[in-house]
């Protein structure tokens, strides 16, 4: 019998957090799939929704002491931090008080790449979550994905089904979206097998596209050509005004502006885990389902 086989007898659960969230619902989904036992940490269990067979229990990061109940008899963690970062250390502390396997949901902010070293509050978060987990002696795996594929459809859909240009910065800029469903394979598969402890994987999907290219194969996908407006960084300021939070606008624009003229950053790191990478063009496929 081999380790994986071994690992997967185990009957404890997988905690899963964020679990009602797109990521961790994902994850959820992967787990049952693999006939894993999950259990699912949420505020509000009567609001969950999540599917039958996962154990649902209260819990709270702002309230460390809260997540006992749903830490004791857990295989392992996935942890996707959904809070401030004031209770980052005694949230750890419990972890490790009762779990010895964690998979922890990351960013690339030590990847090499202009894209991912622009600084940010949420790398800082990262980064010390990580030093904590660290110091915690935890058996851990580190996942940090670049751009998520569905991305384009939460940017770009209205403007499309509006038959509406496209009006975007950067439009040389190339990124290598990831699809969350291979995210999600990854953790799931990172949580239950053998072999993962220490890896500290970056992912990406499995071809670089610029912003324009990513439109023009939204296009190719739904059937006729999306017209592509170059905005200045100060015009896509204006036009996200009082849309998005300017934090976040400024991390995109700092991110993108570093970016300008270097290829993508590509890894291997999902197809050698799963076998295979799902492309942008098969993302948006899935994703575009309804004519637009």
């Amino acid at each position: 019998m081999t380790n994986d086989e071994n690992t997967r007898e185990d009957v404890r659960p997988v905690l899963v957090t964020g679990a009602t969230g797109r990521i961790g619902r994902a994850v959820v989904d992967e787990l049952l799939a693999a006939g894993i036992p999950v259990r699912a940490l949420t505020r509000d269990p009567a609001k969950a929704e999540l599917p039958d067979g996962v154990e649902v229990v209260a819990g709270d990061f702002t309230d460390p002491a809260s997540l006992d109940p749903a830490l004791r008899g857990a295989r392992s963690v996935f942890l996707l931090w959904t809070a401030p970062p004031a209770t980052t250390a005694s949230a750890i502390d419990r972890v490790a008080a009762h779990v010895r396997r964690i998979v922890f949901l990351s960013s690339p902010h030590r990847t090499a790449h202009p894209f991912f070293r622009q600084p940010n509050p949420m790398a800082d978060l990262h980064a010390e979550i990580e030093r904590l987990i660290t110091a915690a002696g935890l058996d851990a795996t580190v996942l940090r994905p670049g751009m998520f594929a569905s991305n384009a459809r939460l940017w770009w859909e209205p403007a499309i089904r509006a038959g509406a240009p496209v009006r975007w910065p950067y439009a040389d800029v190339e990124t290598a979206p990831v699809d969350e469903r291979d995210l999600a394979a990854v953790a799931a598969r990172t949580l239950y097998e053998s072999g993962h402890t220490g890896g500290d994987y970056v992912l990406t999907g499995p071809e670089a596209l610029s912003h324009a290219d990513q439109v023009r194969v939204i296009g190719e996908v739904i059937g006729r050509e999306i017209p592509f407006e170059e905005l200045t960084p100060d015009a896509f300021r204006r036009t996200t005004d009082g849309v998005w939070p300017r934090p976040v606008v400024d991390m995109l624009l700092d991110a993108w502006g570093a970016a300008d003229g270097h290829p993508a950053y590509v890894t291997t790191t999902v197809a050698d885990v799963l076998g295979r990478a799902r492309t942008f063009r098969e993302s948006v496929a899935d994703y575009w389902k309804t004519p637009l």
